[in-house]
């Protein structure tokens, strides 16, 4: 049997070299920064979830070196056996107080964080209202829960209310979205989401994961972006990007929810507690976003002039707020192809086709960040320029 199942794995990743599908990893050999050291040379980075440029600051490191020296390694253990340490609670307690929020749980991811919240909410007799273009973590979280599974057309919330009204009698009605969406780079109608689990009863859950340290006048997310703090119910997002670009994610809620989640959910009771060099580091990226709101503004800033550079090259970006800038390209071939003639002008740029997005829809996801310079921003756009003309575009 064994034999005859690497068999058919390889032939599946044949078909995926033969069809440009296969993936490589891309190596990094520096820092996560706005410039980067890839193949032996420097690269500007623009691929990255590092929005804040906090992945390399030294008082995210020394936070997480003063962790790793006092509370060791990792924790041996899940969170209610012997894994909660102070530093767990310390950084709950952070989560919280910066969300304005009652309580917060960590996880040792945001999938987790998601695969943990919606099945434990979410039982035989609910319903589950998801947007089409929601995260993978959250349409597998969907996936193993016994709920009825209500899937609406990407922010069409007339769509939604329909199917609040067939499905009103559901015990519990969870509606889960996006707050940024990763491709688009565009946001969840939030408001209107409010309004609709108002009217119908149902628990609004936001996963933040693109927003956080993101939006907002503090970088709360879509929630205080849209000022809404108090009518999102949970929010689920991560330390991985904004925050520090490490792991861990986060559920936070009323008490009684996360208190729940604490008792019930799977992925916290049987994995093991965020590392502590983690829980530091993240401590340290919270501490410099409540103090240093300027990066908020620098990020702002790079979004706005790196999205009029690229409409001059008469490029298609799709528009938005976000630092998820996608730059339609069409087809995957033309993208890939693209993709490697960045490269090779000192550009990285992630492109993304088919299956990945709708065949058609491929295009050059590039991800601005507080520590981009002008240099580096003017440095891309005329590789991009050059690119463009190279393939006569």
């Amino acid at each position: 049997m064994d034999e005859l199942l690497v068999a058919q794995i390889n032939d599946e990743l044949k078909t995926l070299k033969t069809e440009g599908r296969y993936r490589l990893a891309n190596e990094l050999q520096s820092p996560q920064g706005p410039e980067v050291r890839m193949d032996g040379g420097g690269r500007i980075m623009l691929s990255s979830n590092n929005y804040l440029g906090l992945a390399d600051d030294p008082r995210v490191i020394d936070g997480a070196k003063k962790a790793l020296d006092e509370f060791g390694n990792g924790t041996a253990s899940v969170r209610f056996i012997c894994g909660t340490m102070s530093l767990h609670q310390k950084l709950e307690k952070k989560i919280a107080e910066f969300l304005n929020v009652e309580a917060a749980v960590t996880f040792i991811s945001c999938w987790d964080a998601n695969v943990g919240l919606i099945p434990t909410l979410a039982g035989q007799d609910d319903a589950v209202f998801s947007d089409a273009l929601n995260h993978a973590s959250i349409i597998d979280a969907i996936r193993l829960t016994k709920a009825k599974r209500c899937v609406y057309p990407h922010r069409d919330t007339v769509k939604l209310e329909q199917l609040l009204k067939e499905n009103n009698g559901a015990r519990r009605k969870l509606i889960i979205t996006d707050g940024v969406f990763s491709m688009e780079g565009d946001l969840a109608p939030l408001p209107e989401l409010a309004r609709l689990a108002d009217k119908y009863q149902a628990v609004l859950a936001v996963d933040e994961s693109h927003a956080t340290g993101v939006l907002g006048e503090h970088g709360r997310g879509t929630t205080e972006h849209f000022g809404l703090q108090g009518q999102v119910d949970i929010q689920t997002s991560t330390l991985g990007k904004a925050l520090g670009g490490s792991c861990g994610g986060y559920v936070a809620a009323k008490k009684t929810i996360v208190d729940y989640l604490i008792q019930y959910s799977r992925p916290h009771l049987f994995s093991n507690a965020l590392p502590p060099a983690v829980c530091g580091g993240a401590i340290a990226a919270i501490e410099i976003l409540q103090t240093e709101p300027q990066r908020l503004k620098r990020l702002h800033e790079n979004v706005s002039y790196f999205r009029e550079q690229l409409s001059k090259l008469g490029l298609k970006v799709l528009p938005g707020e976000t630092p998820i800038v996608p730059v339609m390209i069409g087809e995957t071939a033309t993208a890939i192809t693209f993709q490697k003639g960045l490269l090779n002008k000192g550009v990285f740029v992630c492109g993304f086709g088919y299956p990945v997005v709708p065949k058609g829809e491929a295009r050059l996801r590039c991800q601005i960040c507080a520590t981009h310079t002008k240099e580096h921003l003017d440095r891309a756009g005329a590789a991009f320029k050059e690119v463009k003309k190279d393939l006569g575009l």
